[in-house]
C-alpha cells in the first residue's frame, strides 16, 4: 500500500480487506519511496513486482498510478488520484444498492459542491448502472472535461443523463441520492478561506435535503468538515447513510481484491 496522501479509510479498509481474504498488506510511507524523487517510478513498480502480488497507490498525480501500472508486472489498483477515487465509487455503488435495490436504473444522483475526482467516479458509476447524474457547482469549479466526455460515452449505452448547473436547489429536485464532499481537498489548503465563501451556497444542509425525493439518502466520501458542507443535523438524520458508506469501503475492496486474484 503506497501512500502519497494520508488516509483513514482507504488505509484500514484495504489492510483489512487483505487479511479477511486470507492476506496481508504492508503499508509505505512518503517518507519510505519518495515516488520519481528518491528513486524513479518504474525501478519502484519493477523491484516491488518482485515482492509482492498486488499493489494498491493513493498519490497526488494520476499520471503516478499509470506509470506504476505501466511498469509492474501485477495488479495496481488507484486508491486515489487527483483525477478519480474508483474504489470509493464502487463503495458508493454498493451504498445506493443497498438503499434502492439491484433494480436501481433511472435513480436521480446529485453530486452537490466541487467537480472534483470523487464526483468523477460518481459521475463514471452512475452512469455505468443507469442513472441520472447532476452536478451542481460554482462556476470554476466544473469537472473534468475528460472525465465528462468518458461519462457521455458510457451514457449513449445505458441511457443515463447528464446534468450540469449552478443552482443547488434545482439540482436536488427529484433526487434520489444528495452526495457532497469538502470544499478543500488535501493539496488545495491555501485555498480555503477563498472556497469557503463560493462553496457556502452549496451547504448540504436540513432545507436543501427537504426539497429531494422524500426517501433520499445523504452521502459524503469523509472526512466530512462539520457545518461545513455537510451539517451537522443532516449528517446525524434519518437520511444519512455516511457511516455504512464507509464501512462498504471494506466490501468494495474485498470485491476488488477477488476479482484482481482471479477469486471471483
Amino acid at each position: 500500500m503506497i501512500f502519497q496522501k494520508p488516509s483513514l479509510r482507504t488505509r484500514v479498509s484495504f489492510d483489512m480487506a487483505m487479511r479477511q481474504c486470507g492476506g496481508d498488506a504492508l503499508y509505505l510511507s512518503p517518507n519510505e519511496i519518495g515516488l520519481g524523487q528518491r528513486e524513479s517510478i518504474a525501478d519502484v513498480a519493477r523491484v516491488l513486482s518482485g515482492y509482492v502480488d498486488a499493489l494498491m497507490a493513493r498519490v497526488f498525480a494520476h499520471e503516478h498510478v499509470l506509470e506504476l501500472a505501466k511498469w509492474s508486472a501485477i495488479p495496481v489498483i488507484n486508491g486515489l488520484s487527483e483525477y478519480n477515487h474508483p474504489c470509493q465509487g464502487m463503495a458508493d455503488a454498493l451504498t445506493v444498492e443497498e438503499n434502492f435495490g439491484k433494480k436501481s436504473k433511472g435513480l436521480n444522483v446529485t453530486f452537490i459542491g466541487d467537480g472534483n475526482n470523487v464526483a468523477v467516479s460518481m459521475m463514471h458509476v452512475s452512469t455505468k448502472l443507469g442513472w441520472n447524474f447532476t452536478l451542481a457547482s460554482p462556476e470554476g469549479y466544473d469537472l473534468n472535461p475528460k472525465a465528462v466526455e468518458v461519462a457521455k460515452d458510457i451514457a449513449k449505452e445505458t441511457r443515463s443523463k447528464l446534468n450540469f448547473i449552478r443552482d443547488p436547489h434545482q439540482a436536488v429536485k427529484g433526487a434520489h441520492v444528495i452526495y457532497t464532499d469538502t470544499w478543500t481537498s488535501m493539496g488545495q489548503e491555501e485555498e480555503t478561506a477563498k472556497r469557503e465563501k463560493v462553496f457556502q451556497p452549496y451547504q448540504v444542509n436540513a432545507k436543501l435535503v427537504s426539497e429531494a425525493d422524500k426517501d433520499v439518502i445523504v452521502m459524503h466520501c469523509l472526512p466530512a468538515h462539520r457545518n461545513h458542507e455537510l451539517t451537522d443535523d443532516v449528517a446525524d438524520g434519518p437520511h444519512s447513510v455516511i457511516f455504512p458508506q464507509a464501512h462498504n469501503r471494506l466490501h468494495a475492496q474485498k470485491a476488488i481484491l477477488a476479482r484482481l486474484f482471479g477469486v471471483a
